[in-house]
């Protein structure tokens, strides 16, 4: 809706990404930076146990949607928190502190373009909400094989208005130059970016860069992802596990996509996070009063059974 030719609907942006692309690391610096002042952050995990939301403490106001993805199994649930957050903004009394932004980050598992297709039809949200850009970080390190073989990273990255390829410092320039070059053909339309651990940071250049050919995937099939959650009690060394984590990834690193988690261990709550068999620098969590479940591992992943992550950590740990 307009009034005198200006917009007054508040303003979406969705941020997508395939799982482990460096979503959480580019919008936490956005806002530690003052990006996004003021928004309503809504951010949608498909695993019932969410982490993400602990790193984003400078969001002004924060909701968190767990246990599905936006576009599917959880769209009920961010249309009734879109719709809440029309509600409360219809009822203030004052236009300077109407909420104006809302910016969603969205699971790795996520279309975002299905998310868009629900919002414009919802007869509420269409009167109070205009999407204003979809930003979709890709993976530096693991881009080119995920758009050859994931229908899905390559569905998000052809409806993006805005790319950021991610782990610039991780890369070879010249295998960026070609994921961009791909990107390009891909999303001619996309304007592209970078950035080395959330900060903004120039794609290398390559005008003779050959773009990959990547193959058709219409017709791919592949097995699901989904969400394993592993709750580590006292019994569980720290040292322990960090030796079943690496013997997982070694074994199953192309099948294992996202390990991500808080734990507590004698250094203090510790966020541990890997994309296939990259494991992160661990990174050291303030205390927090709420009662979120620390110590809980989310594994996502595909052609395993969920039950055997548990069965195998319980052998390390000698659980029996």
């Amino acid at each position: 809706m307009t009034v005198d030719g200006a917009e007054t609907r508040m303003r979406l942006t969705v941020l997508g990404g395939f799982l482990g692309s460096g979503k959480t690391t580019w919008l936490r610096h956005q806002l530690h930076h003052g990006q996004f002042r003021d928004a309503h952050v809504i951010v949608n995990e498909a695993a019932e146990t969410p982490v993400d939301d602990a790193l984003l403490a400078k969001s002004s106001a924060l909701t968190v949607l767990a246990g599905g993805c936006a576009c599917c199994a959880g769209r009920a649930d961010l249309i009734v928190a879109l719709r809440t957050l029309c509600d409360e903004r219809s009822r203030s009394l004052s236009s300077e502190s109407r909420l104006q932004r809302i910016v969603l980050e969205t699971s790795g598992l996520a279309d975002p373009g299905a998310i868009v297709e629900a919002i414009r039809a919802d007869p509420v949200l269409i009167h109070h909400i205009v999407v204003t850009e979809i930003v979709v970080t890709v993976d530096g390190l693991h881009g080119l094989s995920q758009l050859a073989s994931e229908p899905l990273g390559r569905r998000q990255a052809e409806i993006a208005d805005r790319l950021i390829v991610t782990k610039l410092d991780a890369v070879e320039p010249k295998t960026l130059a070609r994921l961009v070059a791909t990107l390009k053909r891909l999303n001619p339309g996309a304007a592209i970016g970078g950035a080395i651990n959330g900060s903004e940071a120039p794609p290398p250049q390559d005008a003779g860069a050959e773009p990959v050919d990547l193959p058709d995937l219409s017709g791919e099939s592949a097995a699901p992802i989904f969400a394993t959650r592993l709750m580590l009690d006292e019994t569980v060394d720290w040292t322990v596990f960090g030796v079943w984590l690496s013997a997982l990834l070694h074994a199953r690193g192309d099948q294992v996509m996202r390990v991500k988690g808080v734990v507590r261990t004698p250094a203090g709550r510790l966020l541990l996070q890997s994309v296939r068999k990259i494991v992160q620098a661990p990174e050291i969590l303030p205390e927090q009063d709420d009662a979120r479940e620390d110590d809980t591992i989310v594994v996502i992943g595909r052609g395993y059974e969920g039950e055997d992550l548990r069965r195998s950590l319980n052998y390390f740990a000698g659980i029996r």
